[in-house]
């Protein structure tokens, strides 16, 4: 089953093509549901927080309603992803979650390599930019409307990398979190290809 999580931060709705089915799950993280309802999602399932910053707006109509204290060890973000599981989840796509607070966008993209861990398929997106996890595997990106291709080792090294289908193309490379030779690269045909032999890497699609 695939969920679809929507959370805090900007989103940038006319670059979000990606929408729940009728058989997703949809869970709204606390402010994720004023992203929701910009987005015109017309369906909560599941909506959860600790209810601080969503204002006057009312919890939508029909949702299981999940509050979690304001003090906890997780973000609403996390407690969404795991309530998802928890529901059968094994694929999960977060919308927002990039922009705004930085110590919120790096927990994000950790969460990112935890549910990986857990052998679950996890895409974040706002609409700007566009993030996959993996760990000695590989990836297809498809040309979309994001123009530049970029990978961040979260590992002290990832050994094996390769590129194919972009205008700087890499075989068998080593990058290192402190190298950011592997930004900006752009796809030349219909899909790039990512794959890397040993090691996780952050594949960040962007706008801009």
């Amino acid at each position: 089953m695939r969920a679809f999580i929507y959370t805090g931060g900007p989103v940038y709705p006319d670059n979000i093509t990606t929408e729940p089915d009728e058989e997703d799950l949809v869970i709204a993280a606390d402010s994720g549901y004023k992203n929701a309802l910009a987005l015109g999602v017309k369906r909560i399932d599941i909506f959860l927080g600790d209810m601080d910053s969503i204002g006057a707006i009312q919890p939508p109509e029909g949702a299981e309603v999940l509050q979690v204290p304001a003090e906890k060890d997780a973000t609403d973000t996390q407690i969404a992803a795991e309530t998802a599981i928890r529901h059968g989840a094994g694929e999960i796509v977060i919308i927002g979650g990039l922009d705004g607070r930085m110590d919120h966008t790096m927990a994000n993209l950790g969460l990112l390599e935890d549910l990986w861990e857990k052998q679950i398929f996890t895409v974040i997106c706002n609409g700007r930019n566009r993030v996959h996890f993996i760990r000695n595997n590989s990836i297809l990106i498809p040309r979309s409307k994001y123009k530049y291709l970029g990978l961040i080792s979260v590992d002290e090294r990832c050994r094996g990398v390769s590129v194919e289908g972009c205008k700087y193309e890499m075989k068998n490379r080593t990058l290192t979190r402190r190298q950011a030779f592997a930004t900006s690269n752009e796809l030349t045909g219909n899909c790039a290809l990512v794959a890397v032999r040993k090691g996780g890497l952050l594949v960040i699609e962007s706008m801009d």
